[in-house]
């Protein structure tokens, strides 16, 4: 099989752990750090939210987001994630990883600003033009995970493979930290800056004007690592698996991983044809579940599972917190404090 194999591909699977393999960890994993930021970050701020559009002075407790608005603001960009899933996932088969992993993080970048410019003259406007923006922010996270996975996938050697895609969905949990990071700098920052007293002692003033500013500093700040990672990924050349098997240009994948591997590679244009002709079956077809269904469910099952408890764990903590007593009654605190 070695022999039949293009030599490029051979030269990756056997290549020692140089410094491309970190950088392209690192880029992969911000896609993913961002992703993190931007799917949970709204799990921050939605009961300043709630105090901010849906609070009634004459109640003896600051307002929260309805269950609907909850549900809809928390869930609405992961329709999206899935909906760009299915959609990058199938464009980047067919115009290249490095295409389509710039379409998603410019989509990212702009959807992360346009959440925290969300308008209108009611709460429902506001919230209403939140759910849009973060549906479509979804969409280009969506694409964002497989192109990541599978960029990182089709750079690594045999050998550490494995690690070096944990290690760029480890960098999910950065982006989880520096979330919590940056709502507690913009909170404490504003907090300082704007005195305001408890909701028992003052309903109207608890709630500082200028603390609308806050989440939207923060949902738009989703925006900068993006834009940190976006020339450096435009840098990254397609990957020769890519190249090779799917847009069969031996010549340009040799010529792009030679400068990779730093080694002189020859471009097979026959075995191109010979290896694109021996994987020419799809997705929905019997040859594809014979080799590969049971990989597929197996590890479909395992992450459906996992997010089960992950998701819900991110999304709503702050809610398991309040009812078990761990945070202090809403009615105690001003906005930005809680």
């Amino acid at each position: 099989m070695a022999n039949n194999q293009l030599g490029v591909l051979n030269a990756l699977d056997a290549a020692k752990t140089q410094w491309y393999h970190f950088t392209a960890i690192v880029i992969a994993g911000m896609g993913f750090f961002t992703d993190a930021y931007d799917l949970f970050g709204i799990s921050l701020i939605t009961k300043l939210l709630g105090r901010i559009y849906y609070t009634n002075e004459n109640h003896p407790k600051p307002g929260t987001l309805p269950p609907n608005v909850a549900a809809a603001v928390n869930g609405t960009a992961f329709v999206g994630t899935l909906a760009g899933q299915l959609f990058f996932g199938w464009l980047g088969d067919k115009l290249g990883r490095k295409r389509v992993y710039g379409l998603t993080l410019m989509l990212m970048v702009v959807c992360s600003i346009a959440s925290g410019l969300s308008f209108g003259k009611s709460p429902a406007g506001v919230m209403t033009t939140l759910c849009f923006f973060r549906f479509w922010l979804g969409f280009g996270i969506g694409g964002d995970y497989p192109l990541s996975a599978t960029i990182m996938s089709e750079y690594a050697n045999k050998k550490t493979r494995g690690a070096f895609i944990a290690a760029v969905f480890a960098m999910q949990g950065f982006g989880i930290l520096t979330g919590g990071i940056v709502a507690l700098i913009v909170s404490a920052s504003f907090d300082h800056a704007y005195k305001a007293p408890p909701y028992s002692v003052n309903r109207k003033d608890s709630t500082a004007p200028e603390a609308d500013y806050i989440w939207r500093i923060i949902l738009m700040f989703g925006a900068v690592p993006a834009l940190l990672t976006y020339y450096w990924r435009m840098k990254m050349p397609e990957t020769a698996r890519y190249t090779a098997l799917v847009a069969r240009n031996a010549k340009q994948a040799a010529s792009d991983m030679s400068k990779v591997l730093q080694v002189e590679l020859e471009a097979e244009e026959e075995k191109v044809e010979t290896a694109s002709s021996s994987n020419s079956f799809g997705l929905f077809t019997k040859e594809f579940a014979r080799r590969h269904g049971l990989h597929l469910l197996g590890t479909s099952v395992c992450w459906f599972l996992l997010d089960i408890a992950y998701y819900s764990n991110n999304l709503f903590q702050k809610d398991i917190f309040t009812a078990i007593g761990w945070l202090p009654k809403a009615e105690t605190m001003n906005a930005i404090h809680e």
